[in-house]
């Protein structure tokens, strides 16, 4: 069992998988079956970090953040309703904990190549965020297709960039979002996405391709255009199709721009 266990596929893919699908389906009649993205996420990181929190390095820091996002997802969905202002100030948030778990690893670095790894990762955690909660936070479907490609593209990206933790990470994060997708797809009605969903799943994986540009060798550019992830998946589709159809295409969108993502990240 231990040596199973310790196999990468089962780290990054089965078990996350099964934890997020256990928690999309326990959960999605409280509509809160978002949370199966952090289930994975917080599965892969007890096999491969563990989860301590001292000292707090930046993948600690990351960590953190990914903790915290859900019950900051819970609070917007049931305590206020959904506003372009308050769509900005998660966005925002979302720039800050980038900074907060990166930014002083770049500041080590010489001045012009930090403004312009720093920009990116904030702009990419700001848009991915921000675009997520107001485009694609009401359609569980959509929701569930841009976090699916977003956290393939991110793993197999940062794999491809020499880093292996985040790589197993940002795949996780895809399996919780194939988990929270599934029984959509099975069911043939959508579950509610929400910051519940958006706000973890989308965050995480921000800051998993900024601690992979950072940490490791990620490209800026590869970093940029997994940032365009939710936006393909917001081009139009067949939305009186069947819902498993529905996130067929809208996933194929999102994994269109994922795959460039990938391929300039090859090494």
């Amino acid at each position: 069992m231990d040596e199973l266990l310790a196999n990468p596929a089962v780290q990054a893919g089965a078990a996350p998988f099964l934890a997020a699908l256990i928690v999309a389906v326990a959960l999605r009649p409280l509509k809160l079956g978002g949370l199966a993205a952090t289930a994975a996420f917080f599965t892969t990181v007890y096999f491969v970090a563990g989860l301590q929190f001292t000292p707090l390095t930046a993948t600690r820091k990351m960590i953190l953040v990914a903790a915290i996002a859900p019950a900051v997802g819970i609070l917007v969905d049931f305590a206020f309703k959904p506003t372009k202002f308050g769509a900005a100030l998660l966005a925002l948030a979302a720039g800050g904990a980038a900074l907060w778990a990166f930014g002083p690893v770049l500041g080590q670095r010489p001045a012009s190549e930090a403004a312009l790894l720093l920009g990116t990762m904030i702009a990419v955690a700001v848009f991915v965020v921000g675009f997520g909660q107001l485009a694609l936070a009401s359609d569980g479907v959509r929701a569930g297709a841009a976090a699916l490609a977003l956290g393939i593209g991110a793993g197999v990206a940062a794999i491809f960039s020499a880093s292996v933790a985040y790589g197993s990470y940002g795949l996780a994060l895809g399996a919780g979002a194939g988990a929270f997708l599934l029984p959509q797809m099975i069911s043939g009605t959508k579950s509610h996405a929400g910051a519940t969903f958006v706000l973890p799943a989308f965050l995480a994986t921000a800051l998993v391709t900024a601690g992979a540009m950072t940490l490791a060798q990620m490209p800026w550019h590869v970093v940029l255009v997994l940032g365009l992830v939710p936006l393909a998946v917001r081009l139009p589709g067949p939305e009186r199709a069947p819902v498993w159809l529905q996130a067929v295409i809208f996933s194929l969108y999102g994994f269109a721009v994922a795959g460039l993502a990938c391929w300039l990240a090859w090494p």
